[in-house]
């Protein structure tokens, strides 16, 4: 996940929530059981973060997110979900059955890391500092899940909608939100209603999606001695002119739309010409229109570079290709802050005295149902954290963590109750 810069503030939590606008679920505000679950999981604060230390101390390295998975399979079950299952991607899978014909919600954090099989992945506590990797992203949104379904266990709370529990798989990187894609795809397609993913640290709310197109780009030819066969095309060089090309696009600052070369690679020696040259390319934006128009300015920058590259050597019989694939698509789309489910995020933030802020742009597990229309959104874990994607990430729940699950309960009962 991407992490915007939230600020954020706290007044005094009330035991007895205040009101909110009608439009939001009275009924459910005032469920003596919904306000027996937030008081549940203020207490169980410290059963929450030894959730989170345990969960992310079980390595989940990108596509290896399997013995996590197993453990978040086995508290599912211990903490009173039905049907807990994994389906054939990965996700795992449990439910809270609704007592009529209400709304189905998925309330869901992402098992994979960003880090490689191998990394150490102990939790280091100094003070109320936890750090190691991937402890706010997302072991963070994993405990969230875990306390909201203990606490909802605990009071029994049932509302008329069924209410979904998801540890998705492939958030991060190459994953390419497969988890995700599959959850709307084929293993619940067509049945979900609303949408939360529960991703990093703070209490931020992000409702529109950041797009990206990600591609391997590879010019190949076939090489030879850089003095003995001089005068052929060189991958190398055409790989330069199209870096070039890229760094000269024009994108617009509104909608923030961005391009980057990542890696670069290729090469034998130093006094070789290059068979081939391969760089990796991430191309992002709010909007899809403006995601398209620079997908196009790239793709010709592209096949530019391959022409100036063979011009440049008229008498060469050598032939240089390029091949480009698909790294990752990823949806752009966005929800206007009147949409019903982005409405009760922060009226939810307003009933637990949590400052609502501008809401945000990201790439998260809600950039797939957004991307169909599906109401979603993605919310901070709670507490403070930084390093995202280091080894050195560190998380710390301050005095008020337990406004970050409380939060996402509140959430997901209002969106579960009356519409």
């Amino acid at each position: 996940m991407h992490h915007p810069k939230i600020t954020y503030a706290f007044t005094a939590l009330s035991l007895c929530v205040p009101a909110l606008p009608a439009q939001n679920a009275d009924a459910t505000r005032n469920d003596p059981r919904v306000r027996a679950a937030l008081d549940s999981i203020r207490a169980h604060n410290a059963w929450t973060l030894a959730q989170q230390i345990s969960i992310c101390q079980i390595p989940a390295p990108p596509f290896k997110e399997a013995q996590r998975a197993q453990e978040l399979r086995r508290r599912f079950v211990a903490f009173g979900l039905a049907k807990v299952r994994i389906d054939s991607e990965g996700n795992v899978i449990g439910e809270r059955t609704g007592t009529g014909k209400g709304p189905t919600v998925v309330i869901s954090g992402h098992l994979d890391t960003v880090f490689p099989e191998g990394t150490k992945v102990t939790v280091k506590r100094t003070g109320t500092r936890l750090a190691g990797p991937g402890i706010g992203d997302d072991c963070r949104g994993l405990a969230v899940l875990l306390a909201v379904a203990r606490a909802f266990n605990e009071v029994k709370l049932r509302e008329p909608g069924t209410i979904y529990f998801v540890g998705t798989v492939g958030e991060e990187g190459a994953g390419n939100l497969r988890g995700v894609r599959h959850l709307f795809s084929k293993e619940m397609k067509d049945r979900i209603d609303y949408f939360i993913s529960v991703d990093g640290i703070g209490l931020g709310i992000t409702s529109r999606a950041v797009g990206s197109h990600r591609y391997r780009v590879s010019y190949q030819g076939p090489g030879g001695h850089s003095y003995g066969s001089f005068g052929m095309p060189n991958p190398i060089h055409a790989l330069g002119r199209a870096i070039a090309a890229i760094s000269e696009l024009r994108v617009p600052a509104n909608p923030k739309t961005t391009f980057s070369v990542g890696i670069v690679s290729g090469g034998t020696s130093v006094n070789s010409i290059s068979s081939d040259a391969t760089m990796e390319v991430d191309l992002r934006s709010e909007s899809a229109e403006a995601l398209e128009t620079l997908d196009a300015q790239f793709q010709q920058a592209v096949q530019s570079a391959l022409a100036s590259e063979r011009a440049r050597w008229p008498e060469s019989k050598v032939r240089l290709t390029v091949k480009l694939d698909t790294m990752g698509i990823r949806p752009a789309g966005g929800q206007a802050d009147s949409a019903r489910i982005v409405r009760v995020a922060q009226d939810a933030q307003r009933a637990l005295g949590i400052t609502v802020g501008r809401t945000e742009a990201s790439s998260t597990d809600a950039n797939i149902p957004i991307g169909i229309g599906i109401p979603a959104i993605t919310i901070d874990g709670g507490g403070t954290g930084g390093g995202a994607h280091s080894l050195t990430e560190w998380y710390d729940d301050g005095v008020k963590g337990f406004l970050g699950p409380q939060w996402a309960a509140l959430i997901v009962a209002m969106l579960a109750g009356r519409e």
